[in-house]
Order: C-alpha cells, then sequence, then structure tokens
C-alpha cells in the first residue's frame, strides 16, 4: 500500500479499509468477514440513521452517516479483493442510475419527476434487466411492513387494487374473523398474517406508510407507558390492571391538555 497522503477523506477511508482487510498485517476481524457476515450490520446502521433522524439529533446523525458509509466500503473493498468490482464502480453506478432517473435535470426532457414518472424509469430499468414480474426486485430483507405495502403497489400498478377504503377495511373485518375461527397453531400464524397484510392494505389505501405509522404508534406507546411508570414511581407492576388504566388516561389526557 502506498505511503501518499489520500487527498480526500474517502480517499483515506478506502485506505484503511484496504489495511484493515490486509491478510497479513490487518484485523484478524475485519480480514475474516464476508458479505454475509456484514449484512447484518449495514441494516443494523441504517436503522441507526433512522432513529437519529427520528431524534433530530444531528451530531448522532454525522456519526451515523459514517457507520452506514463505512458498510459500504466494506462492502466494496470485499467485491474488489474478489475481483468484482471497487468503490469507483459503486459510485459511478449509482451516479449513472440517478443521472438517467432523472432526465428532466441531466437529459433534454421537460416536466417535473413525479411518482408515476418515477416508477415508469424504475420499471423500465426492470425490463433492461428481464425482470417480467411485477414482483420482480422487491428486497426480500426489507421490513415485512415496507415489503408488504411494495408488493401492494406493484400489484396496484397492474390495476390489482380495490377502488377506495371500502374494499381494504372489509377485507380486514375478514381477516379478523377468520383469525379468530382459526383452530391450528399453523392455521393462526397464517390468518394473522393475512390480517397483518390486510391491515398494511388498508393504511395504503388511505395514503399512509404503514412502517412510518407504526414507527410512530410504537414511539408514542413507550412514552406514554415510561410516563405511567414515573407517575406510579416504581409501583407499576403490583398496580391493578384498573388502576393501571387509570393511569394510561390520566398520561393520554396530559399530553392532549400540553
Amino acid at each position: 500500500m502506498s505511503d501518499t497522503p489520500p487527498t480526500t477523506q474517502i480517499d483515506r477511508l478506502l485506505k484503511i479499509m484496504a489495511r484493515l482487510r490486509d491478510p497479513k498485517s490487518g484485523c484478524e476481524w475485519d480480514v475474516a468477514q464476508t458479505f454475509k457476515t456484514i449484512a447484518p450490520y449495514t441494516i443494523e446502521e441504517a436503522y441507526e440513521v433512522a432513529d437519529a433522524i427520528e431524534r433530530a439529533d444531528m451530531d448522532e446523525l454525522r456519526g451515523e452517516l459514517g457507520d452506514l458509509l463505512l458498510q459500504v466500503v466494506f462492502h466494496a473493498r470485499m467485491a474488489e479483493e474478489y475481483g468484482e468490482f471497487a468503490f469507483e464502480d459503486v459510485a459511478r453506478s449509482i451516479s449513472d442510475k440517478m443521472e438517467a432517473r432523472h432526465p428532466h435535470i441531466f437529459g433534454g426532457e421537460d416536466g417535473t419527476m413525479g411518482e408515476t414518472r418515477w416508477e415508469n424509469l424504475k420499471e423500465a430499468e426492470r425490463s433492461e434487466r428481464g425482470e417480467m414480474s411485477a414482483m420482480d426486485g422487491v428486497a426480500l430483507a426489507l421490513p415485512a411492513l415496507t415489503r408488504a405495502q411494495k408488493l401492494q403497489k406493484r400489484a396496484a400498478r397492474t390495476g390489482f387494487d380495490w377502488p377506495d377504503t371500502a374494499g381494504p377495511a372489509a377485507k380486514v373485518n375478514e381477516e379478523m374473523q377468520e383469525l379468530e375461527a382459526a383452530s391450528s397453531d399453523i392455521h393462526k400464524v397464517e390468518e394473522a398474517g393475512d390480517l397483518l397484510f390486510a391491515a398494511v392494505n388498508y393504511v395504503r389505501a388511505h395514503g399512509i406508510s404503514a412502517e412510518d405509522a407504526l414507527r410512530a404508534a410504537n414511539a408514542k406507546f413507550e412514552r406514554r407507558f415510561r410516563s405511567m411508570e414515573a407517575l406510579s414511581e416504581g409501583a407499576f407492576p403490583e398496580l391493578s390492571l384498573d388502576e393501571q388504566e387509570q393511569l394510561w388516561q390520566r398520561v393520554k389526557r396530559n399530553e392532549t391538555s400540553d
């Protein structure tokens, strides 16, 4: 490896990763990693970026974006070692894609980038890759709610969709009844999945991101539960269900009055 000082911080990071992955003088842990072993860290770092954004913590966001960038560099370095591609190819690929997906900015086309135009461009790219089904390209590793919504949106683009919210609402009620009627554990799991899928479809029909909505609901529940624990001064588990419910309603009223 050259001792020439890096010209940019990206160059510096690439040199650091190359040094860490050196089979003779690198870090044992880094050298031992593979795409599969690093993938969970990549997903985790993406969530930590989202968490910093949710908390509006810019200092934390800077650090988490660095951690996420490290994941890209790590994967690119391993690919380079295998003779597949390098970081430069990754950067070139996304640059080419962004220019191609914004012909009204980088090309000679007019207009604006609405959701329909964006999806049409992506569909054309999938077709060029030989992907024939509307379901092709929806990543398996996505969070289940996000993947359900993406699958439903893909289906809707083919015309397979309810015309309004009444159909999805009725489907949710139908799936609730089928879950209640399920007799075996396997059947219950299947019906529970159908119910969740139907709920995502109902939320989507209202133009809402299911993932964002549930994340907000999780945060609200956690905030309210912590408030109940604080009001009970550590005695929350010993309270009766009625007393706990009274605290819950008190916390809700306090939030409403703030």
